[in-house]
This record gives structure tokens, C-alpha cells and sequence, in this order.
């Protein structure tokens, strides 16, 4: 039986989708804490909320983190070492992506007085960390590649470091909380239903307008009802194209884009057949619900870290385009070469093979 500490905290201070592949890392944390809490930026609550085994959700809007990040808010600052020392944690363990600090938040805990601190640094952490989990071998570069393995792997070796063990039996999957029966939208949709989430924060990974249409009518031709989900902020000529669709079609199309919840978006997706997305929070939604994912991935991160984890998926895009490991926000490269290429056969194809295998590809 695992060593059990009184109180743990966790740390997370990303996205939707790097939360979420936290879960395995978080489920062995739980499996030696008696309490564990996880604090995430305001854009990763969602997801948290939906995890199993958190006691609480803490948010911070974090200055070192996003693309946008706030100034400095001192009072904000001093007011979490206060919320942090309340908490009597006796551990904080703090998840990062490779190019991110854990030292600002590392400090904080110190300040709060946390006996015990763990993350993952290259860098000289003096002794703001008990545990310094290095990602990759002592003297290896990182070249936006492959090297330490995905991050739900990354997330797990920093937690064993950290003297946390999964369950017995932990399958190491993504998982959520239970969701209860559907409800709204995904009440009311058949079974035959292939969702479509075409957009991602990050503009490089997204797809444009009229190929999210062409795919959606490739889907519906070949007998799907479609679902398209995403942002509010979906442009009138996005909303146009799928809509002329749902006129025109033998199949329903319904673009439900920025009107569900997380935990709704969870619902919908966990009743399709198959989910066709970018790399974005979504797929790592579908992922921990179990369906599978058809992948539309641009490679200005590395599949082998940021795909999809523990479902049958197809990676589809070109894995080798001049993007390739620039982690660039903008698509660097004319046209989009990466994503434009895929067509709608291919789309249709890796879905029929999906929804007839249960083969992972890993």
C-alpha cells in the first residue's frame, strides 16, 4: 500500500486537452493521498471539473502562461500563497509541457510553505524543488521530436518520481467523472453520428471554412448525421456554409458550435460513432470518453506527444510539412500544406475503418 499523505496539491496551468491528459498522473497522486486538489488556469477548469478524484478546483490566471498572459496582480498573487498555506498541503507536484517553467508556481508553494515540491526542469532549480524530474536524457536537446515520450507518459513518469504509483489494474487511460444520462442535444441524436470539431485555439491547427464544409458534406453523403462543435466565435460565412448543407442534404447536419457546455460537449461526444477533430481540447475529450478519433493533425507539435491517447485513432495530415516542429501559433508555410491536402475520401475512409476496428494505433 502506497505511503499515504494527508493532503496533495496538483498543478496544472494550461488548457482544456493538457488537463485532461493529466488524468492517469492525477488517478496514481489520489492513489497515496487522503486529499487532492488541482489548480488550473481558468481556460483548463472546465475540464478539471470533469475529472475524477479532485476535492477542489483552484484557478489562477497565471502571468508566465498563454499566449495573452495578465500583468502581474500582486494582491492576487499573495492571496493564493494564503489559499495555498489554508490548504495544509503536505506535497505539490506541478505538471508542465516541456518549454514551461515549474519554478514560478514552485516559489509560490514554497511561500506557502509546502514541505515538499516535485516538477520537471531542465533548468537549475536551487531549492525550490525536493523532486527535479528531468523529461529527457541528461544532455539531450530538445528538437520539438518525440523524445519523453507523450505527454500522459511525461505527466505518469513525473508523478512515479514523485513517489506516486497508479492503482492496480489502472488501465491509463483518460478517463472522466460519470456524466449521467444524456441530456439536451445529445439526448435527442440517433446513433449514427460522426462529430466534427474543426478549430483550435491556436490558429495553426485549425482548418479553414470551406474544407470543414467539404468534409462535413463527404460525411453526410456517405450516410453520417454531423455534428459540428466548437467556439461561439464561429464566423457568419462558417455558419453559412454548414448551413446551406443541412438545406441541401440526405442526411441532418447540426452545427452546434457554441452552444453546449464542456460537460455537454462530453455527452454529445460520447454517443458519436466517431469524432473528427484537430488537435485541440475535444479530442482529448473524445479520448477520455472512449470514442474514436480521426485525427487532424499539423505538426507544429509532435503527434508522439500530443495525439490522441488509449482509443483507436487515424493521424491524418502531413507529418513531415515544412511546420514540422516550429510549435509556430500562425501557420508558418503558404496554403497550409499540412491540413489542406486531406480530402474528403480520406476523412470517410479513416471513419468507416474506425467505426468497424478496435484496433489502437499507438
Amino acid at each position: 500500500m502506497p505511503e499515504l499523505r494527508r493532503s496533495v496539491l496538483a498543478v496544472r496551468l494550461d488548457s482544456l486537452g493538457d488537463v485532461l491528459l493529466m488524468g492517469p498522473a492525477l488517478r496514481a497522486l489520489r492513489n497515496s493521498a487522503s486529499r487532492l486538489d488541482l489548480l488550473v488556469s481558468p481556460a483548463g477548469a472546465p475540464a478539471a471539473e470533469l475529472l475524477p478524484g479532485i476535492d477542489d478546483v483552484i484557478t489562477l490566471d497565471a502571468p508566465w502562461v498563454g499566449y495573452e498572459p495578465p500583468p502581474v496582480d500582486s494582491p492576487g498573487m499573495l492571496g493564493l500563497v494564503e489559499r495555498l498555506r489554508d490548504g495544509g498541503y503536505d506535497e505539490a507536484v506541478i505538471f508542465t509541457s516541456f518549454h514551461q517553467s515549474p519554478l514560478p508556481i514552485a516559489l509560490l508553494a514554497r511561500l506557502a510553505g509546502i514541505p515538499r515540491v516535485a516538477g520537471s526542469s531542465e533548468d537549475y532549480a536551487g531549492s525550490l524543488l525536493d523532486v527535479r524530474h528531468r523529461r529527457l536524457p541528461d544532455g539531450a536537446p530538445d528538437t520539438g521530436g518525440p523524445e519523453g515520450g507523450h505527454e500522459v507518459q511525461a505527466a505518469l513518469a513525473l508523478a512515479r518520481a514523485a513517489g506516486h504509483e497508479p492503482p492496480a489494474g489502472d488501465d491509463l487511460r483518460l478517463r472522466l467523472r460519470a456524466l449521467g444520462p444524456p441530456t439536451g442535444l445529445a439526448a435527442s441524436l440517433p446513433r449514427h453520428v460522426v462529430v466534427v470539431h474543426p478549430t483550435a485555439s491556436v490558429p495553426s491547427r485549425s482548418i479553414p471554412d470551406w474544407q470543414t464544409a467539404d468534409l462535413v458534406a463527404g460525411l453526410m453523403d456517405a450516410g453520417w448525421h454531423v455534428v459540428v462543435t466548437g467556439a461561439a466565435s464561429a464566423t457568419a460565412d462558417a455558419r453559412r456554409r454548414v448551413g446551406s448543407l443541412a438545406s441541401a442534404g440526405s442526411e441532418p447536419v447540426t452545427d452546434a458550435r457554441g452552444t453546449t457546455s464542456f460537460a455537454e460537449l462530453a455527452q454529445i461526444l460520447a454517443g458519436a460513432q466517431c469524432v473528427v477533430s484537430v488537435n485541440s481540447g475535444p479530442a482529448h475529450l473524445a479520448a477520455a470518453v472512449g470514442t474514436p478519433v480521426v485525427s487532424l493533425f499539423a505538426p507544429v507539435v509532435p503527434v508522439e506527444r500530443w495525439g490522441p491517447w488509449g482509443v483507436p485513432f487515424r493521424v491524418l495530415g502531413d507529418q513531415h510539412a515544412g511546420c514540422r516542429g516550429t510549435r509556430a501559433r500562425e501557420c508558418p508555410v503558404d496554403g497550409h500544406p499540412c491540413l489542406s491536402g486531406i480530402s474528403r475520401a480520406e476523412v470517410v475512409d479513416a471513419v468507416d475503418e474506425l467505426v468497424s476496428s478496435e484496433v489502437v494505433v499507438a
